[in-house]
């Protein structure tokens, strides 16, 4: 599975699994604590890029087949996908909206003031802007995240601990590493913690996590989570735009 070079040295399981979150993940961590303190999310985009050429810089095309990269079984689930993904990110808007209100303890308005959007927006310079943040939202982080985490990371775990207890461990780590853009939030020029409103972030983006794999199996291809992630993201983006 793993291209020549690095079935030399590596092999496909857990460890190279372990190995590649934190490789990924500790420094996205802390470019995105950096990047909501400046408001300048440019290194991002590398990271994403990063998580999306993993498959193919260690995997050779039997192992990138193996972990999802083909065609879906048909665009029914691809669309479907898509549909649940949305659902979920207005569910969770409600929810914060309920629990939380216009307060930084609600996940979507940390996020939209991290964004920085610029307030009286007239109507189609907000059509623009949420164009653009849409169009980037429902492409970079679906593809890189999918392509890593329900991917090769999921992938290589359940080599050798199963199935059930990789998408345990890949769905703690997806859940962990969104801390950074909801949980240790700064506010006032500081950083702060919201224990609750952390938990649930954590606990939603976990059963998230969840959803992204069972798409990815009904729909027999990667292209499942991703369009179900792309989904999500819209749904989040819109909230912040136009329900918030």
């Amino acid at each position: 599975m793993l291209r020549t070079f690095w079935a030399k040295r590596f092999n496909f399981n857990w460890k190279l699994g372990a190995v590649l979150t934190l490789l990924i993940c500790v420094p996205r961590f802390i470019l995105v604590l950096d990047a909501n303190a400046r408001a300048d999310y440019s290194l991002m985009g590398a990271i994403m890029v990063l998580s999306a050429l993993a498959p193919f810089i260690l995997l050779n095309k039997t192992g990138q087949h193996s972990i999802g990269l083909v065609k879906a079984r048909s665009f029914k689930w691809l669309g479907l996908a898509f549909v649940f993904g949305l659902l979920a990110s207005l569910i969770l808007h409600l929810l914060g909206d309920m629990l939380y209100g216009d307060t930084y303890e609600n996940w979507y308005v940390y996020i939209a003031r991290s964004y920085k959007i610029p307030e009286g927006m007239s109507g189609q310079n907000k059509s623009i802007m949420f164009t653009i943040m849409a169009l980037v939202g429902m492409t970079f982080s679906p593809i890189g995240e999918e392509l890593f985490f329900r991917g090769i990371v999921q992938s290589s775990f359940s080599k050798s601990i199963g199935e059930k207890w990789a998408l345990i461990l890949e769905g703690v780590a997806f859940a962990l590493v969104h801390i950074a853009h909801f949980g240790l939030v700064y506010i006032n020029q500081k950083f702060a913690f919201f224990p609750i409103p952390t938990l649930i972030w954590v606990i939603s983006m976990f059963l998230f996590s969840l959803l992204l794999y069972t798409l990815k199996r009904k729909s027999g291809s990667l292209l499942g989570a991703i369009a179900c992630h792309s989904g999500f993201n819209l749904g989040m983006i819109y909230s912040i735009f136009y329900l918030m």
